[in-house]
């Protein structure tokens, strides 16, 4: 007999209706949730959506994702309902040099309402992850789609430290959080990308005038550290992170040098030494 849905009483489904009644409202980013039992990937089916002429403020929640990938292509995976697996498709009329911010944006306001409602001291590491301690939370992963940006996030809120995808990651469950519900949770975390988007787009994408980059620099795990940047074709760079441009990149301090690393320019950013 198939699993129902029901069956695990330790993770309950999402509720598509509840979802939609609390979060689409007249004047809100959001114009719909769909949630639904399982899927390949979340930014995948989104993108499609997009292509299709789909509204921004579109949000897809898969209670299970089957082909789920990290930036690189790496591959993710969690237990159904363990976590919130979802992406939301923006359409951002600010100039498109400034999309880099995007990723660091979702990962403030991800972070602010974990914080917040989890009580736990999330960090964020550049370029995408989401943090505590040394152990990954959460990955947010960015996508252009022609004029269009698809950005999703996994999120491990109950899973077991022997469901865990790495040994370097965690969930809410294992550090003992205030709250493990994901339904408030993902409300929180979509209000909070709500208000730094509407910020952020009204300052035409300036991280600086909006206050996108001083909260981001607040709650940056990689600024003012030292690290070991692991580029294309196994090369290396060791030096001090000092800050995040205009842009959304790195900024590395390495042997009397400044290097300004894109995220597609890195394939792991790890604390030297």
């Amino acid at each position: 007999m198939p699993e129902s849905r029901y069956s695990d009483l330790d993770r309950p489904p999402l509720s598509e209706a509840a979802l939609n009644r609390a979060l689409v409202r007249p004047g809100s980013l959001w114009t719909g949730v769909t949630v639904v039992d399982s899927t390949g990937s979340t930014n995948a089916d989104l993108a499609d959506a997009a292509r299709g002429g789909a509204p921004e403020g579109t949000v897809l929640v898969a209670e299970e994702q089957r082909a789920g990938r990290g930036r690189l292509g790496r591959p993710w995976s969690a237990p159904p309902r363990s976590g919130l697996t979802f992406s939301i498709l923006l359409r951002p009329g600010v100039p498109v040099a400034a999309h880099g911010w995007l990723t660091l944006m979702y990962g403030v306001a991800a972070a602010s309402a974990v914080r917040r409602l989890a009580e736990v001291d999330v960090r964020l590491k550049w370029p995408n992850d989401l943090l505590i301690g040394e152990r990954k939370l959460a990955g947010v992963l960015a996508e252009r789609v022609d004029d269009a940006v698809v950005i999703g996030m996994g999120l491990n809120v109950t899973l077991r430290p022997d469901e865990l995808p790495v040994q370097t990651a965690t969930s809410l469950g294992i550090e003992e959080a205030a709250c493990v519900d994901r339904d408030p949770l993902i409300r929180a975390v979509l209000r909070e990308v709500e208000g730094h988007y509407h910020d952020w787009t009204e300052a035409k994408g300036d991280a600086e005038a909006s206050g996108l980059r001083s909260a981001y620099l607040a709650s940056s795990a990689t600024v003012g550290q030292r690290v070991r940047v692991q580029l294309p074709g196994e090369a290396t760079l060791t030096g001090q992170a000092t800050g995040i441009d205009h842009f959304g990149h790195l900024l590395v301090d390495a042997a009397g040098e400044r290097h300004t690393l894109s995220a597609g320019d890195v394939v792991h950013v790890r604390p030297a030494g």
